[in-house]
């Protein structure tokens, strides 16, 4: 602030540049997004709680369909991703701040306007966006209500902060670690953040001329995607999903990094295989920009076309493998305590595992023909993106915030918030498998009746791991204003155990005593 002293008060948090305030202020930002999305999402479900119109109009729900996945997508998980590498990517590399500060601060505070902005749209007349997070053409063009203009600048402010956010975490990794520091040394966290801030620099600007192409088709007589001005829908989606598969990975790879620190944490042993999980973490970036018309099976592509992507999407399932077999090689003989973030990694690996399982099926043309558009893909991504970036952030919130504010969390009510949101988690998405294999249509607002039983189940499920998320933001709260004092090792000794060393070390040798007593 210049030579007037610190600013008081909001002047605090308007001007900061401080690394670590920018950084909480995403967490709270992106867990507000959280709540939003997830009211949103509980609409959803309970209008399909059972078939026959209850809630909400049909127009309604596809704006909450619409809503939801956005929210989550840009205002709940990316956000609170670039608020743990706000956080702890300089501590990790031993820089004193960013590399970027100022802007820092503005492509933080861009972000409430952008969504201020997307959820005002529900507000107009003719109602929010209607036609899904992905908002093909022609039904965001040609079909849309008058908001999606709003819209549209919205997803433009989203981008501009996320390209923001990434010059400066490469900028800062590149070029601020500490002497000594090579890049082969550096945490996994801070690795898959420089690869995750690559692919955002890559695909933002791709989205950008997504969404343009869309205003100037509204505004403007132009026919991108409009087949009677010699445009083309399916090069919408073309272009849609090439932001948007790299999009998938962008919210996963900081979620390896985070387990990747956990893990060995808890097991008491270094993680298996580091430099295997640079390599894996890399190819896994380099396939996602190869694989996107996996999506598009059902548009009449060419056979070479569907085997190609076929194949290339099945390959990324080989460098996923070794992450998840380091991981298993990680915990294997290892002193293993099951402290809250280390239950919400092991969860990660199982679920996150199950998600792959399906995606390979997706991914198999001729079958995706069946599957595609039906409840079974809802499950899949949801299986990826809840235990996956979800489960993983709470993980990072578990095991850093003793860190962040010097207290510790209560250790059996963040055990509670697991396995609450843990079966809530299951109850809700496993049945969607089924319904989806059944032939149960996506994003619609009513359904056939033979598919109620399994539609009661989710939505139920649903509501406990909504209101289980109200219980961590207790939780959360608990701890910044009190409770135990953390140690300068937090995780050293996390149950009070007793370390015996034996002697000579089995296997390697250990920077943390690696038996219990």
């Amino acid at each position: 602030m210049g030579d007037h002293g610190p600013a008081k008060g909001f002047g605090r948090w308007l001007f900061t540049t401080n690394h670590k305030d920018i950084g909480s202020m995403y967490l709270w930002f992106s867990f507000a997004m959280f709540l939003m999305g997830g009211v949103f999402a509980l609409v959803i479900r309970a209008e399909l709680f059972q078939p026959g119109l209850q809630l909400v109009e049909p127009e309604f729900f596809n704006q909450m369909t619409t809503m939801h996945g956005l929210v989550m997508v840009f205002g709940a998980v990316m956000p609170a991703f670039v608020g743990l590498a706000n956080w702890l990517i300089p501590m990790m590399v031993g820089a004193p701040d960013m590399a970027l500060p100022r802007m820092n601060n503005w492509s933080f505070w861009i972000l409430p306007f952008a969504f201020a902005l997307l959820t005002s749209t529900l507000f107009m007349e003719g109602g929010g966006p209607n036609f899904g997070w992905t908002f093909y053409a022609p039904l965001s063009t040609t079909y849309a209500p008058p908001s999606v203009t709003y819209f549209i600048f919205a997803v433009h402010i989203m981008g501009a902060s996320s390209i923001m956010g990434s010059i400066n975490i490469i900028a800062t990794i590149l070029n601020m670690r500490a002497p000594g520091m090579t890049l082969m040394k550096m945490p996994l966290f801070v690795w898959t953040w420089l690869i995750t801030a690559y692919l955002l620099i890559a695909v933002m600007p791709v989205l950008a001329g997504c969404v343009t192409m869309m205003l100037m088709d509204i505004h403007f007589g132009t026919s991108f995607f409009s087949a009677a001005g010699g445009g083309d829908p399916v090069l919408f989606q073309h272009v849609f999903w090439f932001f948007g598969h790299p999009e998938v990975y962008i919210m996963i790879l900081p979620a390896f990094g985070i387990v990747s620190a956990i893990i060995p944490t808890f097991a008491r042993k270094p993680l298996f295989g580091y430099a295997s999980m640079v390599y894996a973490t890399a190819s896994i970036a380099f396939l996602s920009f190869i694989v996107w018309a996996h999506h598009m099976f059902t548009v009449g592509m060419p056979i070479a076309g569907e085997l190609f992507f076929m194949y290339a999407t099945m390959l990324i399932a080989v460098p996923t493998g070794v992450k998840v077999f380091n991981w298993i090689t990680t915990m294997f003989r290892g002193s293993m305590s099951f402290e809250t973030p280390m239950l919400f990694s092991i969860a990660f690996v199982i679920l996150f595992t199950i998600g792959g399982f399906s995606g390979l099926m997706l991914a198999i043309a001729p079958a995706d023909f069946q599957y595609h558009d039906t409840y079974f893909v809802v499950a899949h991504f949801h299986y990826v993106l809840v235990p996956g970036a979800i489960f993983s952030i709470f993980a990072g919130v578990y095991y850093w915030l003793p860190k962040w504010c010097g207290n510790m969390y209560d250790e059996r009510l963040g055990k509670a918030h697991f396995w609450l949101s843990f079966v809530g988690l299951n109850v809700t998405f496993f049945p969607m498998h089924f319904v989806g294999l059944a032939g149960m249509p996506r994003r619609i607002p009513d359904y056939a009746l033979q598919f109620a039983d399994f539609n009661q189940i989710a939505s139920m499920g649903a509501f406990l791991f909504g209101f289980s998320q109200v219980f961590f933001l207790f939780i959360v709260i608990k701890t910044i204003r009190g409770g135990k004092q953390a140690t300068d090792e937090v995780w050293e000794n996390p149950e009070g155990l007793e370390w015996t060393i034996p002697s000579p070390a089995p296997y390697h040798t250990f920077t943390t005593p690696p038996a219990v007593k």
